[in-house]
């Protein structure tokens, strides 16, 4: 696949992904995981799914063997919505950039000095 099909099947594959685990998955480990991030190899056989969580440690493991075992569902609710070729394998991989704790501290260093209006 060309680049710029990598990217807009990239980003198909996010937002299916992102309804699917937000929206339909009623397992409860799973609230909190946002998708941020698709990378579909050239080939388009793997996907790696970026993740952020918004627990602690023990929920995050938890979250991440639920999208695990969730695995096959969500690859099959993909290929039934997106008319793809082939359908990517999918890999979830927390997402490092994104560190909700780190994110929390400065939200609230920013908030503290902010003008009040």
């Amino acid at each position: 696949m060309d680049a710029i099909r990598l990217q807009r099947v990239s980003e198909q594959v996010r937002e299916e992904l992102t309804e699917l685990i937000e929206y339909e998955m009623s397992d409860p480990r799973v609230e909190g995981v946002t998708v941020t991030d698709v990378h579909i190899a050239p080939d388009g056989r793997k996907a790696r799914v970026m993740v952020a969580l918004t627990s602690g440690e023990s929920e995050r493991e938890a979250a991440m063997a639920a999208l695990e075992n969730a695995r096959a569902y969500l690859r099959t609710q993909v290929a039934h919505r997106l008319a793809l070729h082939r359908t990517p394998d999918l890999q979830f991989e927390l997402d490092a950039v994104v560190n909700p704790v780190h994110m929390n501290k400065i939200m609230k260093r920013i908030r503290k000095l902010r003008p009040q209006d």
